[in-house]
């Protein structure tokens, strides 16, 4: 499975031993790395179709070490598109009020008919892009709705309305950033945890060596801002149960075969 690191704080974070220590673990996700950091209004972000362990690039960017308040962090292992630089993570665009958002995602559709549509419009192939693009869509529709921006507690809603939806037969690990708010996901057991300290929130899919870590919320949206969480949802009760036959029948499915 891929692999997820998110960070939210109050002030830039030294994370270069935790980027170093989740980036090691590419050599079991080795189709591809993304980070994206977010600071003073400014996004940076960085990827590669190939394994973090052999990048030069991720080299330099832990020699260089690493701060920031806000960053997210991928390592793929690939289900669902080739190893190509539009399909590795992260996802970011703008909704129709000009705010940015950025997506990064651990999991399987095997059921969304609904996402179909962005088969032909997406620059890559895989399905977390097209979630990203129908999680775009679902804000932008809200917000004609209301002829105005959405706020906090209305964006929240937008996601959360979506996992419901989406959540049953599918694994929806994920983390996106508004430019305002982390959402933060997990319907897979034990896959997502946990670490809090006086400078923010640091998540990460497998625990990291440093700090106490717990499991995160399970079946339920939560978001943070300003490294404390300040939303989350009620249960959507949908357990995504990993399923060997289901992944390898929709992998040969999307080959052709």
């Amino acid at each position: 499975m891929c692999e997820l690191f998110g960070y939210i704080g109050t002030k830039k974070k030294k994370l270069t031993g935790d980027l170093e220590e989740f980036f090691s673990h590419s050599k079991n996700q080795p189709d591809g790395w993304g980070i994206a950091k977010f600071d003073d209004e400014e996004l940076d972000i960085e990827k590669e179709p190939i394994a973090a362990f052999k990048s030069k690039r991720v080299k330099g960017i832990i020699d260089n070490g690493v701060e920031s308040s806000v960053m997210l962090a991928h390592i793929r292992l690939a289900t669902i598109g080739y190893d190509e630089y539009e399909n590795s993570h992260p996802f970011w665009g703008f909704d129709s009020t000009g705010r940015m958002w950025t997506l990064i995602h651990n999991g399987t559709i095997f059921d969304g008919d609904v996402l179909s549509p962005f088969l032909y419009c997406q620059r890559g192939s895989t399905d977390s892009e097209r979630l990203f693009l129908y999680i775009l869509k679902q804000i932008n529709d809200e917000t004609d709705k209301k002829e105005a921006p959405l706020n906090q507690e209305e964006r929240f809603q937008v996601i959360n309305n979506v996992i419901k939806e989406l959540s049953p037969n599918n694994k929806l690990n994920l983390i996106i950033y508004d430019g305002e708010q982390m959402y933060v996901h997990s319907n897979c057991r034990n896959t997502l945890f946990m670490r809090e300290d006086d400078e923010g929130i640091t998540f990460s899919t497998n625990p990291l060596s440093k700090g106490m870590w717990k499991l995160h919320p399970f079946t339920m949206l939560a978001a943070y801002k300003d490294g404390k969480r300040v939303m989350i949802g009620e249960s959507h009760d949908n357990e995504y149960i990993p399923d060997e036959m289901s992944i390898r029948a929709l992998y040969l499915a999307y080959a052709g075969l």
